[in-house]
Order: structure tokens, then C-alpha cells, then sequence
């Protein structure tokens, strides 16, 4: 597993404001507040952990204007519970959404600065993933892509079909990583992604270029002299690797 999935960025206008959202929306605590980053993660977590992927919300200028091609979905365990905790979340600030999703049974939400995510219904494969059980990407096509998130996270298949893939740590817990096939054509920058490291005896050139080898492209965002290594999947959704962890 040369480079591993290790938290979820989330551009915010108000990274505090937003961290303290999905802190109370997950039930977990804001373990870091620094002017560049607020970090969400369980009180009693590691990090880096396979089954774990903490959040980490970063301040930008710019203004979300479309749907996230990047979003997490809720796992309840009752019907019951899904409605009370919609509700929950509208307390704290989120609102229900339209976006086309038609007659289904999920609640279709945005939090307070207009991320789209969802509260499904009871299943029975995300009961071991609460409270968060996916991290979904949108794609035209996520059997093009699902290769190099392998290589890329370092999970493993659970399910694949024509119009989706899922993807898990090699223990078997924590969040799954969802590819779903979507018509929607990619604007902007991703407010969402995910980043990857090496682990610790691992070097960030050589997996970058790794990455690259198998489709991965070096996008200029303004990041400017850093000491990761910015890259974009074969889809054009960017993530980073980070320095090894």
C-alpha cells in the first residue's frame, strides 16, 4: 500500500463555522483549530488510521456556485431515526434541498454553506460505518476511475457494477468510498476531496509520479511552493499527497 487515504479537505468560506456543523452533525469533536485548518475527527481517534478519515476544513476566497462532485452520505438505523436526525441537522443549520433527486429515500440536505450531503435510509451495510458511511464521488464513467482509487487510497473493492464502485480500508471498517455515475459535466474546482501519503518510510515524489504513471495530472490551483504535491485523477478531481504519515 505504497499511498493511503488519510483525511477529507472541505474548502470553507468559514472553516470554524463549518467544522463546528459537522462536529455536532457527526458526533465527533474539533481535536485542532489553526488560522489554515480545523480538524473534525473522533475525541479518542488516531491519526493516520486506515478506518478513520477525519475532516479537515481550510479557509478560500472563492464561492461555492455548483453541486460538489464530492459528498457524504449519513447511515441511520430506523426510519426513526433517519427523520430525527434530519431534524437534528436542520437545527443546526442545514436546509433541505432539491436536486433533482425525484421520489427516493433519502433526505437530500445542505449544510450551512451549501454542501449537498445526504441522511439515507436504514441498510444494513453502513450500520458498522456510522455515523459517516460514504464519501461519494460523482463520475461519467467510475469503472475508468476506480482502478487508480485503489491504487491511490490504498482500499479495496466491496462492489462494483456499470454505474458504481465502492471502495474500503483493508480492515473492513470505517467509511467506504463510492464512485456513482452522474451526467453532470465538472466546473471549478472541487470543494471536497480527498488526500492521500505515503506511509511513513514512503517519499512523496516517487508516489506522486507513481500516480502519474497511472493517470493522474499535475493541475496548477495556486498552490504555489508547497511541500505536498497537487494532483488531479483521470477525471480531473484534485486531491494531494502529502508529506508520509
Amino acid at each position: 500500500m505504497p499511498t493511503r487515504a488519510v483525511h477529507v479537505v472541505v474548502d470553507a468560506a468559514d472553516p470554524s463555522k463549518l467544522a463546528q456543523f459537522w462536529a455536532a452533525a457527526l458526533g465527533w469533536d474539533v481535536v485542532a483549530e489553526e488560522p489554515e485548518e480545523v480538524v473534525v475527527a473522533p475525541a479518542d481517534g488516531t491519526y493516520p488510521n486506515p478506518d478513520l478519515l477525519p475532516l479537515v476544513f481550510v479557509p478560500v476566497d472563492d464561492q461555492k456556485s455548483t453541486k460538489n462532485r464530492l459528498h457524504f452520505d449519513l447511515a441511520s438505523t430506523s426510519d426513526e431515526h433517519q427523520a430525527a436526525k434530519v431534524e437534528q441537522l436542520i437545527g443546526l443549520g442545514a436546509r433541505r434541498i432539491d436536486i433533482g433527486q425525484g421520489d427516493v429515500p433519502w433526505d437530500v440536505l445542505a449544510d450551512p454553506e451549501g454542501n449537498e450531503f445526504c441522511v439515507l435510509e436504514p441498510r444494513e451495510s453502513y450500520l458498522d460505518a456510522m455515523p459517516l458511511a460514504a464519501i461519494v464521488i460523482d463520475s461519467p464513467q467510475p469503472q475508468q476511475i476506480l482502478p487508480f482509487w485503489v491504487a491511490a487510497a490504498g482500499w479495496e473493492v466491496q462492489t462494483s457494477g456499470e454505474g458504481f464502485a465502492s471502495l474500503r480500508a483493508p480492515t473492513g471498517k470505517g467509511p467506504y468510498l463510492e464512485l456513482l455515475r452522474t451526467p453532470d459535466v465538472k466546473a471549478g474546482k472541487n470543494r471536497l476531496h480527498v488526500d492521500v501519503a505515503p506511509l511513513a518510510d514512503g517519499d512523496v515524489q516517487a508516489e506522486a509520479l507513481r500516480l502519474e504513471e497511472l493517470g493522474a495530472v499535475r493541475p496548477d490551483i495556486g498552490q504555489g511552493d508547497v511541500s505536498w504535491v497537487v494532483l488531479a485523477d483521470p477525471q480531473g478531481n484534485e486531491f494531494c499527497v502529502l508529506s508520509p504519515r
